[in-house]
């Protein structure tokens, strides 16, 4: 009885201990990678952990402190980043064969003479809010030039709040104040239902523990991530994108004639330049690649994520918000045929990405 007692003091000691000091923002940042292993290329995520010697987390400091950004700056580098979905992070892609991978063999030069340097900042979910809260964090790495690549899936107001990562780092992206008129999903905390003491409650280690134990694992799995490169369990067979589709004009539930720029999240792609301008850091924005098919159905939508009628008027819109921001826009939606994507309409292939690359540079050199 004395030994449970002795135990149950000290958990809850510790406990109580670890939620007043709250260590887990600096716990976050300790990291071996870029130290005692190199930094990841791209920011940590994977569904098979352990083939792909990676995992998924919500924790942002941690996922940037894992990454080769983290490095010193050096005084010859012109530091790019690359913000954006899973096409961007290069899905079904290795590392080099990825946009900024790709973008890196070129060994392009700025015209003050230092060298560009890409830097992956991909995450595999379409949503603006989690762009803009990974572009808010690039600003803390001193990058000279933004590219942010896009597309329709992202805008929807639906898909603001649609993942845990948002969720778990929705107060940063509150404190940019967008509007996203109640028909974004709202976040809700461990607080709200747990009375005046579940912020205590939210901040013990009994709490924290999926994410203490996550962060363990990123730190292992940096052992396996150096040794072998590989961050991605890339299968040997997948399903191709479809080429046929059902008669549909619907896109998340808005039909035609007209698509409204109240339906989707313009905002926040203007609060995501305006934080990169209040870094002084020049911004691009890329419309990306999509799969355009001319299978059953193909007079009626693009592809299977998206309609005629909705995309062509997204394409209008975005140009003319980003000519009224005077921001550099590169529409490269119809860079690449329909045999360079692989398993969705805005995945590419190894060869589509070196073709959208190519493009891309030729776009970097006209800004």
């Amino acid at each position: 009885m004395r030994v449970l007692v002795k135990a149950l003091i000290l958990f809850v000691s510790a406990n109580m201990l670890f939620a007043v000091t709250n260590p887990l923002p600096q716990l976050s940042r300790l990291s071996g990678y870029n130290v005692l292993w190199p930094g990841r290329s791209r920011l940590p995520y994977a569904d098979n952990p352990n083939r792909a010697y990676s995992l998924t987390l919500d924790n942002l400091d941690a996922m940037f402190a894992s990454h080769e950004i983290a490095r010193a700056k050096s005084t010859d580098e012109y530091r790019v980043v690359l913000v954006g979905d899973s096409s961007t992070w290069g899905w079904f892609l290795r590392t080099e064969e990825s946009l900024a991978g790709r973008l890196n063999q070129r060994g392009l030069v700025a015209s003050d003479g230092r060298h560009m340097r890409f830097y992956n900042l991909g995450y595999p979910i379409m949503s603006l809010a989690k762009d803009v809260l990974i572009l808010n964090r690039a600003m803390t790495y001193k990058p000279d030039l933004v590219l942010w690549l896009t597309t329709l899936e992202s805008f929807p107001l639906d898909k603001q709040y649609s993942h845990p990562l948002i969720l778990a780092n929705h107060e940063e992206l509150d404190s940019f104040k967008l509007d996203l008129s109640g028909n974004a999903k709202e976040p809700c905390s461990v607080a709200s239902f747990m009375g005046d003491c579940g912020w205590l409650i939210s901040r013990t280690i009994v709490a924290h523990r999926r994410e203490l134990a996550d962060l363990a694992r990123l730190q292992l799995y940096g052992i396996q991530w150096a040794a072998t490169g590989i961050d991605q369990d890339i299968p040997v067979d997948y399903e191709p994108a479809a080429r046929d589709y059902d008669p549909d004009e619907s896109f998340h539930g808005l039909l035609p004639p007209a698509l409204s720029e109240k339906d989707l999240a313009l905002n926040v792609l203007i609060t995501g330049i305006g934080i990169a301008r209040q870094h002084n850091v020049p911004i691009a924005v890329i419309n990306e690649p999509i799969l355009i098919s001319s299978g059953r159905n193909s007079t009626v939508r693009y592809n299977f994520l998206y309609p005629r009628w909705a995309y062509d008027q997204y394409r209008h819109m975005l140009s003319q918000v980003l000519g009224g921001a005077s921001v550099p826009f590169l529409d490269a939606w119809d860079a690449l045929p329909v045999q360079y994507f692989t398993n969705t309409a805005v995945h590419e292939s190894p060869a589509g990405v070196r073709l959208f690359e190519e493009r891309l540079a030729g776009f970097l050199r006209s800004i």
